[in-house]
């Protein structure tokens, strides 16, 4: 019975983001038809670089948010995030925030930092936008299982076992994808 309730609980929070996402959408090209009237074709390619960008990285927070509530071994990112996140503000003397705060925090630095490392996927030539979108991903999605330790983390929740190590890799590596996809329908919007 616990189970079912975590399925419904995970699609009741699928639901909602689908609806946030299918009106993120609609803003996504209403801004574009915008500056599809405007002649500075480099404001053009920057907002569509970071719309694409925001909207990656907004799939791999959905992905992750979803899987991590019903599988024991899916990464947890979000608790790497809150320990960095821990650490920067003790080592500035700055006060941490605790619980919900700490995890609303990490969550939105989380989708500002890795929705601007995958706008950078628009920047440059449109010719094998996906290609660049798995690399992409695939380079954030090694840093985020190789990197910690370095940084003094625990990186437990990214390295716990061969699968979650896999599916760390793999949803960095879908936001890139999603990323890609998006530019791609941005540009022929």
């Amino acid at each position: 019975m616990i189970r079912l309730n975590q399925y419904i609980n995970v699609y009741q929070f699928y639901n909602r983001i689908v609806i946030l996402a299918a009106g993120f959408a609609d803003t996504i090209l209403a801004i574009s038809k915008q500056f599809r009237c405007s002649s500075d074709y480099h404001n053009m390619k920057l907002l569509k670089s970071l719309l694409a960008g925001f909207a990656g990285a907004g799939a791999l927070n959905i992905l992750h948010e979803s899987v991590r509530r019903i599988d024991p071994d899916a990464p947890r990112i979000d608790l790497l995030g809150e320990q960095a996140l821990s650490k920067s503000m003790k080592s500035l003397n700055l006060e941490t925030p605790s619980g919900n705060n700490l995890y609303l925090a990490t969550l939105a630095g989380d989708i500002v930092s890795n929705g601007l490392y995958y706008s950078a996927i628009g920047f440059g030539s449109k010719k094998n936008i996906y290609i660049k979108g798995a690399l992409a991903g695939l380079t954030a999605g090694l840093g985020a299982i190789n990197i910690p330790d370095k940084m003094d983390l625990d990186d437990t929740p990214v390295t716990h076992t061969n699968k979650t190590k896999i599916l760390t890799v793999a949803w960095y590596v879908i936001g890139g994808l999603v990323t890609a996809a998006v530019l791609s329908r941005l540009q022929r919007a």
